[in-house]
């Protein structure tokens, strides 16, 4: 799949600062590599856990964080395409993350790449399947292919990135 982009703004926060924690953070000096890199292995554990909690296979995968790009970089292998296409979305959708460098093999060649779409304002499910589909009520397909990041249809936001299957 090669490099995705992604909204860096965006996305879970998996490392929740506080306005506190972050003006100290703000007012203090450039961190060091080492405390850069505790970082980076911070975040890349937090992308681990939030895997785990979606139900997606982690036991052969890498994920390695470079703050400097905001690029995570995640290899190993997947079962099939669904889930590689999860997986990549599940290291893209969190704030900090600006692009995913995929370099994950899929095991079951079975399944067609999906498209990507970022979420705009104002969008609903309904509304990207009558774009994509040209059915409002096909919206189910949208949340279907994105579960179980999505836990409710109407629960989409601004910068968001979302698999929409290619419909033959």
């Amino acid at each position: 799949m090669g490099l995705v982009s992604f909204f860096k703004e965006a996305g879970e926060k998996l490392l929740h600062a506080g306005p506190a924690r972050q003006n100290a953070e703000a007012q203090q000096p450039q961190p060091s590599p080492a405390d850069s890199r505790d970082k980076e292995q911070t975040l890349e554990r937090a992308i681990l856990d939030y895997m785990v909690v979606q139900n997606l296979p982690v036991e052969n995968l890498t994920v390695a964080y470079d703050s400097a790009s905001a690029t995570v970089t995640v290899s190993g292998s997947a079962p099939d395409q669904a889930t590689r296409e999860k997986i990549v979305l599940c290291c893209g959708n969190v704030q900090g993350v600006a692009q995913v460098n995929d370099q994950i093999n899929v095991a079951s060649a079975a399944g067609n790449e999906s498209k990507w779409y970022e979420v705009k304002q104002g969008d609903t499910l309904s509304k990207i399947a009558k774009d994509f589909y040209g059915d409002p009520n096909r919206y189910s397909a949208i949340f279907e292919a994105n579960k179980p990041m999505l836990s409710d249809p109407g629960k989409i936001y601004p910068g968001q990135m979302l698999r929409i299957p290619i419909q033959h």
